[in-house]
């Protein structure tokens, strides 16, 4: 199988596994899907962190405003009373004033982030060093483990505006955030190999051959935003290692230039023609009266 390391920019994403005969088509697709897929995992385990902490999301016509200007207003959240947490709440105020502050107890707070360390970790960049490489089951079981988390916590369900469950149901809005910019829609993804665009038409073998344990890099970028920057001939690594190594032998100089002192030269031991001396008999012959 061809062994595809895919990267965002400079930064790696995943690893995956694919045959030489694919088609560009269905590879972009699959590559869009699965890094698509990893971010809204991501989004969803940085919300449930929030929902441990500080509970369900408040209706928007109340986030933000101060307990007085929601009184003046005389509003209401008509889902406090619907999404309580199992075992009861504990109150801790947002002070962002996003959710309403009725947190889960310590035993549930603790279900739902034991279950976000899972789901990051089957989703975490760390994959590519470990050489595990990503598909689309491994960001269903993602999702499928924080959807089961939430539901064992609130299994009354979230309020409809909560922004984890328009994630689970597909209905998120990220028009205006950082988080949509991240997004790369498939049908403007494009993947890129050593400076050529990796075009749909084609096969994945008319650009790297059929060999099947080949092994790439290839870059997802958004259609229109032109080649991205060729890979470094070393790696941050590699430089590291390399300068490490230079500054060691530099110093490894230093040393031997200060101890280049050949005063030794002078000592008995180091005279060459010492034991030709002492057997002629003329050694220790002193020039001059006694």
């Amino acid at each position: 199988m061809v062994q595809l390391h895919v990267k965002r920019g400079d930064e790696s994403q995943f690893l995956l596994e694919t045959s030489c005969g694919v088609s560009l088509e269905d590879l972009t697709l699959q590559v869009a899907r699965i890094y698509n897929g990893r971010l809204k995992v991501q989004r969803i385990c940085s919300e449930i962190e929030e929902l441990a902490e500080h509970g369900v999301f408040l209706p928007p016509n109340m986030q933000g405003l101060a307990e007085e200007q929601i009184e003046d207003l005389k509003l209401k959240d008509e889902w406090a009373d619907k999404c309580v947490p199992s075992g009861g709440s504990v109150f801790k105020k947002d002070e962002i004033g996003r959710r309403n502050g009725y947190a889960p107890n310590e035993k549930m707070k603790e279900v739902l982030k034991k279950t976000v360390e899972e789901a990051k970790s089957l989703i975490s960049k760390k994959q590519v060093q470990a050489n595990v490489c990503a598909n689309m089951e491994m960001v269903k079981d993602a999702l499928d483990q924080l959807r089961g988390a939430v539901m064992i916590v609130y299994p009354m369900g979230l309020p409809p505006h909560d922004p984890i469950r328009m994630e689970f149901e597909d209905k998120e809005d990220l028009s205006g955030t950082h988080a949509g910019l991240e997004v790369i829609e498939e049908s403007k993804a494009q993947l890129w190999w050593a400076a050529k665009e990796l075009k749909r038409t084609n096969k994945l073998s008319d650009f790297v051959g059929k060999n099947e344990k080949t092994k790439i890099i290839v870059k997802i970028q958004k259609k229109g935003q032109g080649a991205p920057s060729r890979e470094p001939v070393i790696s941050s690594e590699e430089q590291k290692q390399m300068m490490l190594y230079y500054y060691r032998k530099q110093e490894e100089l230093k040393k031997l230039e200060e101890n280049d002192d050949d005063s030794y030269l002078n000592s008995e031991w180091a005279d060459s023609h010492a034991l030709k001396r002492q057997f002629h008999g003329v050694k220790d012959i002193k020039w001059g009266p006694r």
